[in-house]
């Protein structure tokens, strides 16, 4: 193994022409210098320099080995001055875990300004649900998470994890416009016995959520489609075929012929950011701030939904500790908007009104 020491002495010998100049760079003797490139030699088996005058000329290997020794210190000044930057500079990779949701309406607007901002930070993303993500999250796989948490079946997040609140929306049923009680200002679920649904997979947080609203109106949900992606529902739903439960940031995804109802009792989904406090570099740290103008982003694009900032933090560790503080994210105040204009296309041909009237409740 080549010792660092007696390589920089070598890029020193190369780079100012003699021993004594390069023993004044190093601030050692000459003789320091000397011993440092004797040993050198015999830890490489090639004689490094040969006399010229009262000094020394790099031999041929001597010469092959000073190029590594400058690349090599290059490297080494490089990696000095990215740790003397960690506190300060953004930089380096960030390990994102998301749902599919979040990945689609928050992060590209997000990691392109971080990004932009930021050069030299090299963000990777992987999408799952919250039951995988977590632990990844505390194994240190993972950075940071977006994550989904539902009104009606809240989370308990392990010891040793913080969360914070960017978005509250609305969730809402989504019928297809020929559906019966499509006309009504507020679905009751009860009256929903019998409706087929598509949802997420088994073990998905929207999945649970529904399936816990409607057993606790006393409706045993008909669950006919596993579909991960809210836009993908949406399209069977606009076909006729099935209801979904849809938060409010992928309404603007649905096709024609699709209505969203508020329902009785309401439902609402939060989605968080969540790490390790204490380990949160700074970009994870970039990462969090830029969340912060999600909601403002959000009502740039003009998306009419309602959608609330975080009005206070939470964070969950150990529970013999004190709840930890962390400060309120995003704009002082709730954004307000009000829901998009429902479409009125024409009915579609799979589900007309007379069917519905004939078949009941049975959307499928």
């Amino acid at each position: 193994m080549i010792n660092l020491e007696r390589l920089r002495a070598l890029a020193a010998v190369d780079t100012h022409g003699s021993i004594a100049r390069a023993a004044r760079a190093l601030h050692i003797t000459p003789s320091g210098v000397s011993q440092q490139l004797s040993k050198l030699e015999r830890e490489c088996g090639h004689r490094l320099t040969e006399p010229e005058g009262r000094s020394v000329r790099l031999t041929h290997a001597g010469r092959v080995l000073a190029d590594h020794a400058a690349a090599v210190m290059a490297q080494l000044a490089a990696a000095e001055d990215d740790l003397a930057a960690l506190d300060d500079e953004v930089l380096g990779p960030l390990r994102i875990g998301a749902i599919g949701s979040a990945i689609r309406a928050l992060l590209p607007t997000t990691l392109a300004a971080l990004t932009t901002r930021h050069p030299r930070l090299a963000p990777t993303v992987r999408d799952g649900e919250v039951a995988e993500l977590l632990p990844a999250l505390l194994r240190g796989d993972l950075d940071l998470l977006l994550i989904e948490n539902w009104s009606n079946r809240p989370r308990h997040l392990p010891a040793g994890v913080a969360v914070r609140t960017l978005v509250t929306e609305e969730a809402r049923v989504a019928l297809h416009e020929a559906y019966p009680l499509g006309d009504r200002p507020v679905l009751r679920l009860a009256d929903l016995d019998g409706v087929a649904w598509t949802a997420c997979p088994p073990g998905a947080e929207p999945r649970e959520a529904l399936v816990q609203a409607l057993r606790t109106c006393g409706v045993e949900p008909n669950l006919r489609y596993s579909i991960s992606d809210h836009a993908t529902q949406l399209t069977l739903v606009a076909a006729g075929l099935t209801a979904a439960l849809v938060p409010a940031t992928a309404w603007r995804q649905a096709p024609p012929g699709v209505r969203f109802l508020p329902t009785d009792p309401p439902l609402r989904r939060d989605v968080q950011a969540a790490w390790r406090p204490g380990t949160e570099t700074p970009p994870v740290r970039a990462c969090l701030d830029a969340l912060a103008h999600v909601p403002d982003r959000l009502g740039d694009l003009g998306l009419g939904l309602p959608i609330e900032p975080a009005q206070a933090e939470s964070a969950q560790f150990e529970p013999a500790r004190p709840e930890p503080h962390i400060e309120p994210v995003g704009s002082t105040g709730p954004v307000t908007s009000t829901p998009p204009d429902q479409p009125h296309p024409p009915h579609s041909p799979n589900l007309t009104a007379s069917e519905n009237r004939t078949r009941g409740s049975d959307v499928g």
